[in-house]
């Protein structure tokens, strides 16, 4: 019976779980409902603090009836349901399904307590559409092996007990129990990706091959072990070539890296920085020009929010960076002093180790650099060209602009921010009392 049979499914998946309550993403459809009442049958899992979660999207104008349908059923059964009301961003430009998508996460996950596990009714036929789905947008193994039963979610988890489950048995465990469900009218609209797929086009690969929601379903899973082991030795192999300084990579051993390693290790890199992913062209086009650019060359690729940049023995990921007008310059007294383009603060330091006032007589100017800088760190030493300076403590050129410089009324170099000070600057800073401080991000976040 496929009420008994179902149970027993969920019972044994029960009982593999993490401790933890436990939600039911609960849409008020027929997927979703032979979960909730599956599960509202499991002394198990009320033993957890079954609960049920109803997301109102706002995008049908029945909604608000779903909730109260929603909101009967879970009485009927004696459980708690908490309705959470979402503001689809349909500008986002990540089509509608995923801007509902991802309102309905968030609101999920912010509802959550510690440890909860999030129950979807995701089901055997809605992994193969996932799969082929997945496939036609080119994705690697992580896409194409779909839906895991059980991942990290928010603060808890996200559960699917029902992917080796096939939407006949739910509908058979639906009208056997005699449940009543909410029709989404949005499902039948084939101009939505999935339903093309779930309407047009698996009907007749079913027809002509039975199994194949199985076969598809048995692949994800072969692709998941495959693509967990590449996760595995990407974190590995990112170990191997990330720099001292974790926004750096060494990008020749990256290059050596196998191509089934080389793209995984990258996301990896971007995901730990947090900064955004980039499309696979994007990926072809950094490989290429770290591969063609001569060594004296400064290969830049750019994509939304990112700027990979090499020098010397690595790449730099940063955010896209902005560089003060070339003309740029202020004078100062010695107050603090907020740069442009997000470059810091400078500031005088007093002996008491405090900012200090106006100083009258410091008469100092503050630029960034123009080229053919030079100063002279001490009274019997060589005067050093400022280019020399950067190049041998390795600071890359696209940070050097980014560095104030302050001049004296003479236009002598006195301080290359609060990196190197001239020995005159230790001369008229001494003379005010006070010594020169930055406070600066050089490649902010």
């Amino acid at each position: 019976m496929p009420i008994g049979r179902l149970r027993d499914l969920l019972g044994a998946a029960l009982a593999t779980l993490p401790p933890g309550p436990i939600a039911v993403a609960y849409s008020g459809g027929l997927d979703s409902s032979v979960l909730l009442h599956g599960l509202a049958g499991l002394p198990a899992a009320r033993a957890r603090g079954l609960r049920a979660i109803h997301v109102d999207h706002g995008l049908q104008d029945s909604s608000r009836e779903w909730a109260a349908v929603c909101k009967r059923a879970s009485t009927a059964l004696d459980v708690t349901l908490t309705v959470l009301s979402v503001d689809v961003q349909r500008s986002s430009g990540l089509g509608m399904e995923a801007a509902a998508r991802r309102a309905r996460f968030s609101a999920m996950q912010s509802s959550m307590t510690p440890g909860e596990i999030v129950a979807f009714a995701h089901h055997r036929d809605d992994q193969a559409e996932t799969v082929l789905l997945k496939l036609l947008r080119g994705a690697g193994p992580e896409g194409l092996s779909a839906m895991r039963k059980l991942r990290q979610f928010g603060i808890g988890h996200a559960w699917r007990p029902l992917l080796g489950t096939s939407r006949a048995l739910l509908r058979n465990y639906a009208e056997e129990a005699r449940l009543d469900w909410i029709s989404d009218p949005s499902n039948a609209d084939t101009m939505i990706d999935r339903n093309y797929l779930r309407v047009d086009v698996l009907p007749r690969v079913r027809k002509r091959w039975p199994e194949a929601d199985a076969s598809i379903t048995q692949s994800a899973d072969w692709i998941r072990a495959a693509a967990d082991f590449i996760d595995d030795q990407s974190g590995l192999a990112l170990a191997r070539v990330q720099g001292l300084d974790p926004t750096t990579l060494r990008y020749r051993p990256w290059l050596e890296l196998p191509d089934a390693l080389r793209d995984p290790v990258l996301r990896r890199w971007l995901r730990a920085i947090n900064l955004p992913e980039p499309n696979r062209y994007q990926v072809g086009e950094l490989v290429r020009q770290l591969a063609e650019a001569a060594e004296d060359k400064l290969p830049c690729i750019r994509w939304p929010g990112v700027e990979i940049r090499r020098y010397r023995d690595l790449v730099h990921a940063l955010r896209p960076m902005q560089l003060p007008e070339a003309h740029w310059h202020a004078s100062w007294d010695g107050t603090a002093l907020e740069l442009p383009a997000g470059i810091g603060t400078l500031r005088m330091i007093g002996n008491q180790g405090r900012d200090i006032a106006a100083t009258a007589g410091l008469q100092v100017e503050v630029r960034f650099r123009r080229g053919g800088e030079a100063l002279r760190l001490a009274s019997n030493g060589y005067t050093r060209d400022l280019r020399d300076l950067f190049q041998e403590v390795g600071i890359p050129p696209w940070e050097r602009g980014r560095i104030p410089i302050v001049v004296d009324a003479n236009g002598q170099l006195l301080a290359v921010g609060d990196l190197w000070i001239s020995d005159a600057g230790r001369g008229h800073f001494a003379q005010h009392g006070c010594h020169l401080h930055w406070e600066h991000a050089l490649t902010p976040a």
